[in-house]
């Protein structure tokens, strides 16, 4: 089904409005926090196909309802559908399966980055995981003081294979990516603002968010297709380098990612626990 601009109306887990030339693009859940379960990586590929073709939208604002951005994956909601994969003992044909699974899921975090109007991002509260896999796929990204983020990942013994890994190097630099992600630690927004993970923080959700739009607004004012000429010449720089890099990690997970260890931080997340990891 192909979706324009005036017709996501039917959506599950994202809401699209409009203001003049600028989308502001919502996230709904329906699970807690925004997780982001099926619905959501169905519809986030459609939504940004739709308002890339639509050219009366020149720049679009990406937020989250509720207090929160997101906690990232849905895992009760997308655990089902790879059990067969997880259980450890997986052969060829459901590691192929689960290799084009997670090209899935990395190709829905793509459209934000592919989209040929500036996106963005404006966070409050917990942007986790898949959140920071988004933002970071977004043109701008402003936060409020409550803001905090993780690419938290390897707390479940899984390389982040979404695009945080790929894209975060170019906004805040190897040394700040490869201690995030290598810890999992939760940094609030003065710290994210710090390392450039942020342009700018402001007092609360209310804040960032006129800030964002008044940001989008700014940004639709200029000539449309010079901008979109200066969003492909920037892109440039870095997407062949971040094509290959989920190329890459893909493949790595599909090989690599079942493990004791695995179940073991899956098992804990579920039951509210620490996981205690063996090398398994």
């Amino acid at each position: 089904m192909t979706h324009s601009a005036e017709n996501l109306t039917d959506l599950v887990s994202l809401r699209v409005d409009r203001e003049g030339h600028v989308a502001e693009v919502t996230l709904l859940g329906p699970s807690k926090g925004n997780a982001m379960g099926p619905d959501f990586w169905r519809e986030l590929p459609l939504v940004f196909g739709a308002l890339d073709a639509d050219p009366e939208v020149r720049a679009i604002v990406l937020t989250g309802s509720g207090r929160n951005f997101s906690y990232g994956l849905d895992l009760p909601a997308m655990l089902p559908s790879w059990a067969e994969y997880l259980g450890g003992e997986a052969l060829a044909g459901p590691r192929t399966t689960f290799l084009g699974e997670v090209r899935r899921l990395q190709e829905a975090v793509s459209s934000v980055a592919a989209t040929r109007k500036p996106v963005i991002a404006a966070v409050s509260g917990w942007c986790i995981g898949g959140g920071v896999d988004v933002i970071a796929a977004a043109d701008v990204r402003l936060a409020s003081a409550d803001a905090k983020f993780s690419v938290r990942e390897v707390k479940v013994a899984i390389v982040a294979d979404l695009g945080s890994l790929q894209r975060l190097g170019a906004i805040i630099g190897e040394g700040h990516l490869r201690e995030l992600a290598l810890t999992g630690r939760d940094i609030d927004a003065a710290r994210a603002e710090r390392i450039g993970l942020v342009n700018d923080v402001h007092p609360d959700q209310e804040a960032v968010l006129a800030a964002a739009r008044e940001l989008a607004a700014e940004i639709a004012a200029n000539p449309p297709l010079v901008v979109q000429g200066v969003k492909d010449v920037l892109a440039a720089n870095t997407e062949e380098q971040v094509r290959a890099g989920l190329r890459y990690v893909s493949a790595w997970n599909a090989a690599f990612l079942p493990s004791k260890d695995l179940q073991e931080g899956v098992q804990a997340f579920l039951e509210r626990r620490d996981p205690h990891y063996t090398g398994e």
